[in-house]
């Protein structure tokens, strides 16, 4: 089953919305077994929908299309379906009685033009909308198909998952994908692909595709191949190898964030953490407390941005300063201890660094990040460079110091990375 998803919107083209909508449909239909071949963006503008529905369905099974199903005026889709598919608006009395009481629900006056919404080509099957007043739409014709959903990101999966994925297994012989994804945090994918060569060898001669999905910080690793019981096992197994590969790298499976597994981590062992942050300007407690439940083990924090505060509040030493300088193993290591007597938790997270830019800072020091975690029984502390811009370096600064507060929790030696 090839598939080509088409979303439709100025707004997606000037940049003024993210296109969230095409790599939910993409991963969906992966999962399904589907190939989407291209993703298309369009312009609202009936001539430019015509057009991309008439290539779309000349070279693939399924077109999926998003965005221009409301009741304005400038929301033309459903009118150049009807064209597409020489088809004419009538009125679905179902679709009819979702609206009518979809409003009387809300305690909202309904408007003739909110009506319309009803209003369906009679060549579609209408898919019913939870959430929303208008219906996708599915077209068949010789053997292809097009289904046609609003752009409001959650009436889409509603229709897409309780209405198009069942559509598509009916009409398809499609055979699913399983894939599993491993969270990595503090190792680049060259590194990370070196230490793997022999295994990853391995993984494709038995039916395992591994693909590496590099963001900000971090390297998601992916596992996939067709789905049956025994592949599910070939996976699994592959997944524990490479978790005790990089055991101080890998910190979950899926989708959970450092936060979720830190706050897991501290909450099962009835531990508190704080923060002493410079640098990254209350980041990393933002990220502790983004986590639902963080108040069992999140202390507080103290944002020390200047020298004077580090010295006053925090109590760093003005020698330790003079000496080595306010980004220095030393100076966090003071920020760590007295921090965790402050704030009286079981382990104290300490920054300081430069993320740049600053015109009165040497090049060379932009990216420089020193971090120390002081706990019950040592204080870990470790200098990173990370890059040149300002937001990457917070993001990885809060990343890292997660990750080590991790391997902490789990006694990994990270001496060897």
């Amino acid at each position: 089953m090839t598939v080509e998803i088409i979303s439709i919107g100025d707004e997606l083209l000037i940049g003024q919305t993210v296109n969230t909508n095409a790599a939910w449909i993409g991963s969906q239909l992966s999962l399904l077994g589907g190939e989407v071949e291209y993703c298309t963006v369009i312009r609202d503008e009936e001539d430019v929908i015509f057009n991309s529905f008439e290539l779309a369905m000349s070279r693939v099974d399924v077109v999926m299309v998003t965005g221009g199903l409301g009741p304005t005026k400038d929301d033309i889709t459903k009118h150049v379906l009807c064209k597409f598919f020489d088809s004419k608006l009538v009125q679905n009395e179902e679709v009819l009685e979702h609206v009518k009481s979809f409003f009387e629900k809300r305690d909202r006056e309904m408007l003739d033009i909110n009506i319309l919404q009803s209003h369906v080509p009679d060549k579609a099957t209408a898919l019913f909308n939870e959430f929303g007043t208008a219906p996708g739409m599915w077209f068949d014709k010789d053997g292809k198909v097009l289904v046609s959903m609003p752009g409001i990101p959650y009436e889409m999966k509603a229709i897409m998952l309780n209405e198009v994925i069942s559509r598509l297994q009916n009409k398809f012989e499609i055979n699913g994908l399983y894939y599993q994804t491993l969270q990595t945090q503090g190792m680049g994918e060259s590194y990370i692909a070196d230490r793997i060569v022999d295994l990853e060898t391995e993984m494709k001669d038995n039916g395992i595709s591994l693909a590496y999905l590099p963001s900000s910080g971090g390297v998601r690793l992916r596992l996939s191949s067709n789905k049956s019981d025994r592949m599910l096992q070939v996976i699994e197994s592959y997944l524990l190898s490479l978790e005790a590969i990089f055991p101080e790298y890998v910190f979950g499976r899926g989708q959970i964030s450092l936060p979720d597994v830190v706050g897991q981590l501290l909450t099962k062992q009835k531990k508190t953490v704080g923060t002493v942050e410079s640098c990254t300007g209350g980041s990393v407690a933002s990220a502790l407390t983004s986590v639902a439940g963080s108040s069992a083990y999140f202390e507080g924090s103290i944002v020390s941005y200047s020298k004077e505060v580090k010295m006053d509040l925090v109590g760093v030493s003005e020698h330790t300063i003079i000496e080595h300088g306010l980004v220095s193993t030393e100076v966090v290591e003071e920020m760590a201890i007295n921090g965790k007597k402050i704030l009286n938790t079981d382990y104290c997270i300490a920054l300081s660094g430069y993320a740049g830019p600053s015109s009165g800072l040497p090049e060379d020091l932009i990216g420089d990040v020193c971090i120390a975690i002081a706990g019950n029984e040592r204080v870990l502390s470790k200098k990173f460079k990370f890059e040149k811009d300002r937001s990457r370096n917070i993001r990885r600064s809060v990343l890292t110091v997660l990750n080590l507060l991790r391997c902490e929790l789990l006694k990994i030696n990270i001496e060897k990375s």
